[in-house]
C-alpha cells in the first residue's frame, strides 16, 4: 500500500482517485474547489481544499512523507509548474505532472517532475493504433520500439504449437501468454497448441510484430 498526494481532482484526478481507492491506497486529495472535493470524500482516506501554489500550504501538507506525488492540474499550466517545482522543493519524493503538450512536458521535467503523463495524447495513440487494425484488440508501448499486442490466432497457426510455429526465431517475437474466454493463461510452453477461438500477448519490436501479423 501507497500514500499518495493528489493535487487536483478534475475529471482526470477523480479517476485516478477512484483507482487508487479499488487498489487499496491511501490518498489525500487536494484542489481549491470545494465541491470537487466534496465529491471525491468517499474514495479518499483524506482531503483539504486550498491552492497548492501557495508554499506555506503545501507544507502543512507533510509532502516528504508521501510516496508519490502526482498533479494532475490541466487547466492552468501555470498553477500546474509552480506546484510541481513546490512539491520537490518541499522534499516530495516522486513527483508526477500531468500535460497537455509536449512543450509542457519539458518545463515540468525540468522544473521538478521525475515523470510526466500526457493522457490524452496516451490515450490517442492506444486507439489509432487499435482501430486502424482488425488484427489488435490491445496494446501496450513498452518504449519508442518494443511493444506488447493482444491479438487472434491467424488462421493458418491453428492446430499448431507454439515451438512449431518458432516466431521467436523468424521474427524475435516472443508469445507471452494466451487468452481465452477472458481468462489469462501465462504457463506457454513449445508445446502449447494455438487454436483460432484463443487469442495471444505477444511481446517485440513493433517493426517485427507489424511484420509477422501484416499490420
Amino acid at each position: 500500500m501507497k500514500s499518495i498526494l493528489l493535487i487536483g481532482v478534475n475529471c482526470f484526478g477523480s479517476l485516478l482517485a477512484k483507482q487508487f481507492h479499488d487498489l487499496g491506497h491511501q490518498v489525500m486529495a487536494v484542489d481549491k474547489d470545494e465541491e470537487r472535493i466534496n465529491c471525491i470524500l468517499p474514495f479518499v482516506t483524506d482531503a483539504q481544499i486550498g491552492d497548492s501554489t501557495n508554499e506555506a500550504f503545501l507544507r502543512t501538507l507533510g509532502v516528504n512523507n508521501y510516496d508519490v506525488c502526482i498533479v494532475t492540474i490541466g487547466s492552468d499550466f501555470q498553477s500546474s509548474l509552480e506546484t510541481t517545482s513546490l512539491l520537490k522543493e518541499l522534499g516530495g519524493k516522486f513527483v508526477v505532472s500531468r500535460a497537455d503538450r509536449d512543450v509542457q512536458t519539458k518545463f515540468l521535467l525540468r522544473n521538478g517532475a521525475d515523470e510526466v503523463i500526457n493522457p490524452e495524447k496516451q490515450i490517442a495513440e492506444w486507439a489509432a493504433i487499435r482501430y486502424a487494425s482488425d488484427h489488435i484488440l490491445d496494446y501496450i508501448k513498452l518504449d519508442e520500439d518494443h511493444a506488447i499486442f493482444e491479438v487472434p490466432i491467424p488462421t493458418e497457426w491453428a492446430g499448431k504449437s507454439i515451438g512449431r510455429i518458432d516466431i521467436r526465431k523468424k521474427f524475435g517475437i516472443n508469445i507471452m501468454a494466451v487468452k481465452e474466454n477472458g481468462k489469462m493463461n501465462l504457463s506457454v510452453t513449445p508445446d502449447t497448441v494455438l487454436t483460432t477461438d484463443k487469442t495471444m500477448l505477444v511481446l517485440g519490436e513493433l517493426r517485427a510484430i507489424r511484420k509477422c501479423f501484416r499490420m
